[in-house]
């Protein structure tokens, strides 16, 4: 089989969101965290639904609070990541993506830069790598990132640029060189409530712009457990198809939400089978072309010890990996590479 070629990507999501103008007021307790939302002008509280952006990205805020004070400094202090690896797997490319999400500092960024650049792994026209960190951090990973890797955000907005605070635009991006974007991570999906109508937006805007999208998909653990897997990847792809024609520089990454992060890991005979039914999905509803050559990578508790395993499954094209990424044994994923490209 000729050479494979894999893209690690590193990120970290920190987006805000613009909605009602509303402050918010969040109190700690004993029994966690209280959240309401005062109108500006009457001092009345609002009423908006909780999926109003504005609401949304506070409640993502104290969300992530409760659950670092429940996880402890030993989380808080270091980045969670998420690494994705794609394979060309009849002709399709291998790639890695590592998600660090809304963590970090400069030092620790700049330490696992340096990690990587002293990483022993396949050349490029066998891994093809990528790094995202928080967008405040993109600038200096850039500069100290060598060469051949490559850099994307964790997320972006839905449209030109505007009256959206605390957003951050596909042009923007563009313009800072940052060729690749992660969309409709579950996190943003759950917390934020971005629908699968919305993710679609965001996909064909951001392709619109010149930007390369990583595309995530992926159900519950209720969801799996009622046996409605494939219909809940097959209506957030389809969400996605219906807005976008050139399929070339969309990566799908399927992240069953039951394994991220929790030491779960679906077993590669699962992960075989929801990739191959994806691809059949592309297939049928797309096209025969697109369904080769669009990469679908893992994501969901990969490590050392699974990687190759999952790598060799024909249509598991790379990982999004979790905390691996942040452990020496993240190299030793990138090299699971070479399980195809053998």
């Amino acid at each position: 089989m000729e050479a494979t070629t894999m893209l690690l990507l590193f990120t970290l999501l920190l987006a805000g969101q613009r909605g009602c103008t509303c402050t918010a007021s969040v109190v700690a307790g004993e029994g966690g965290f209280s959240v309401d939302f005062i109108h500006h002008d009457s001092a009345s509280r609002c009423s908006a639904s909780p999926h109003c952006p504005s609401h949304a990205h506070t409640a993502l805020r104290v969300a992530s609070a409760a659950r670092l004070a429940r996880r402890g400094a030993r989380r808080s202090s270091g980045w969670r990541v998420s690494s994705g690896q794609l394979a060309r797997v009849r002709g399709r490319r291998r790639r890695r993506v590592q998600d660090h999400h809304q963590n970090g500092t400069t030092d620790q960024v700049e330490k696992i830069v340096k990690t990587l650049n002293e990483g022993q792994v396949p050349p490029s026209d066998v891994v093809e790598v990528v790094v995202s960190p928080p967008y405040v951090f993109l600038p200096v990973v850039k500069s100290l990132l060598r060469p051949e890797f490559q850099v994307a955000a964790q997320n972006c907005w839905v449209k030109k640029g505007g009256a959206f605070t605390g957003e951050v635009s596909a042009e923007m991006l563009a313009n800072l060189g940052v060729p690749w974007v992660i969309l409709g991570h579950s996190e943003r999906r759950a917390l934020l409530g971005e629908s699968n109508e919305f993710v679609g937006d965001k996909v064909a805007y951001a392709l619109s712009q010149g930007l390369k999208v990583i595309a995530c998909v992926g159900e519950t653990l209720e969801q799996r457990e009622a046996g409605s897997t494939m219909e809940v990847v097959a209506a957030q792809t389809k969400a996605i198809a219906e807005k976008i024609n050139d399929w070339s520089n969309v990566v799908i990454a399927y992240e069953p939400v039951w394994a991220i992060g929790t030491g779960k890991v679906a077993t590669p005979a699962q992960a075989q089978e929801v990739h191959a039914s994806l691809r059949d999905w592309l297939k049928t509803n797309v096209s025969p072309e697109v369904a080769e050559s669009t990469r679908i990578i893992y994501g969901g508790s990969v490590t050392a010890a699974n990687c190759k395993e999952l790598a060799a499954k024909p249509d598991v094209d790379g990982f999004l990996v979790g905390g691996a990424s942040l452990k020496p044994e993240f190299i030793d994923i990138i090299n699971a590479a070479t399980v195809k490209s053998a």
